[in-house]
């Protein structure tokens, strides 16, 4: 700041060079790691540079409300893979449909008029929620993360779940955005003042979850569909119940969601309510949201039981990141869990999403605390990795997020 552009270097490079050789493949700029989620105000700042010509507006500022004219189909960027581009599109099926009004997660009222085909997730839950409600037909887009069914790994991608691209969402000539909270209420605005009907989910409990599910099934024409999961999950929930319902002390539990430092899941939050269903008390009731529980205060509590994330992010070879650093880290060896073997690998797509495949936690979690209980549990050993999932920096902040909007509410 302060240096004169026309005689300013880095490396013998002047500052064009400079701004041209931090452009991306799809065309955005980047130049510090800290900020990635948002490259969208560093090209905004980028290209008026390398113009020499201001933008009508500054980056951050609101942009004005103009008309839209329709949804015209913005091909999509070349990095897109064939998969990104489906040849044929889903259409309406010939069925009587009749307007529904839809309160969603953050509080707004949405109308939807004519039933929604052409639908687009912003979140891993959101996806697993449509296509267990037999949508996957009418799914046309979808986030990097989306990893789950199979099936939707081959949908076109719109970007990362906090960097979402605005282009790709209107190139899928969608009727219906699902969208969540960590997208942030910024890219949310902008995608309903281009005309889109949006719907944003947060469960952030066993009880939202099986609200949101009916909710989309409402949204979507498929409410029967959606009753019918909902009380599947239920009826799972219950018999994980029934077979605890001798138990008098629930021991220690804590969920480890990241090490060095140390994260854990501490009250009102989806593992703290998993945690209890499944027969535990939390080990950190103290701690609210996802904190970092000190070494000392760790060892100092001693859980019976420790269940850790797999190691997301972290590619095969990481999948187990967490439960070797448990396992083997020498001033942990004191504990009881470690001496015991009582140190568990979940998924950490089952246990941090709100979707369908909640109760998979649910009922692998109750077998790692009461395996008397349960029979064929064997799971004191790291799974075999499913999926990239979201990064461990990308998690803690997208599920700190979503803590803090929750609060606010």
């Amino acid at each position: 700041a302060g240096e004169d552009p026309s005689s300013w270097s880095k490396n013998g490079n002047n500052l064009v060079t400079t701004f041209a050789s931090l452009q991306q493949p799809d065309g955005s700029f980047l130049w510090t790691a800290y900020t990635a989620d948002n490259p969208c105000g560093m090209t905004a700042r980028a290209i008026p540079a390398l113009l020499g010509k201001p933008y009508p507006i500054l980056p951050g500022q609101a942009a004005p409300d103009l008309p839209v004219p329709g949804r015209p189909a913005i091909a999509a960027p070349e990095v897109a893979t064939a998969a990104q581009q489906p040849e044929t599109l889903p259409v309406a099926d010939p069925v009587e449909w009749q307007p529904v009004t839809i309160t969603d997660d953050y509080g707004e009222m949405v109308r939807l008029d004519t039933m929604p085909v052409r639908i687009v997730s912003l979140a891993p839950a959101n996806t697993e929620i449509l296509f267990a409600l037999g949508l996957g037909d009418r799914v046309v887009g979808v986030t990097d993360y989306c990893n789950y069914p199979a099936e939707a790994t081959a949908k076109p991608k719109i970007g990362g779940y906090s960097t979402i691209n605005i282009e790709r969402v209107m190139a899928t000539q969608t009727d219906l955005v699902v969208a969540a909270f960590g997208n942030t209420e910024e890219a949310i605005n902008r995608l309903k003042s281009l005309g889109l009907t949006v719907i944003a989910l947060n469960p952030d409990s066993v009880e939202g979850t099986l609200h949101d599910i009916r909710l989309a099934g409402k949204a979507t024409g498929t409410e029967a569909e959606a009753e019918r999961l909902a009380a599947s999950i239920e009826a799972r929930i219950d018999a994980v119940k029934e077979k605890l319902k001798n138990v008098t002390r629930p021991p220690t539990v804590a969920h480890v969601i990241w090490y060095d430092p140390i994260w854990v899941s501490g009250s009102n939050t989806f593992q703290d309510e998993l945690i209890t269903f499944a027969g535990g008390t939390n080990a950190f009731p103290d701690l609210e949201g996802w904190q970092i529980a000190s070494l000392e205060r760790f060892i100092t509590t001693d859980p019976e039981v420790i269940i850790v994330n797999s190691g997301t992010g972290m590619g095969d070879e990481g999948v187990d990141l967490i439960y070797r650093y448990f396992m083997n880290e020498p001033r942990l060896k004191s504990m009881k869990a470690i001496q015991q073997n009582r140190v568990y690998v979940i998924d950490s797509d089952l246990i941090d999403r709100g979707g369908p495949r909640l109760v998979d936690a649910l009922e692998e979690v109750a077998a790692d605390i009461h395996p008397g209980l349960f029979e064929g549990n064997t799971r004191n050993e790291a799974p075999v990795p499913q999926s990239p999932g979201f990064g461990v920096i990308a998690l803690i902040c997208a599920l700190s997020a979503v803590f803090l909007l929750r609060v606010r509410r």
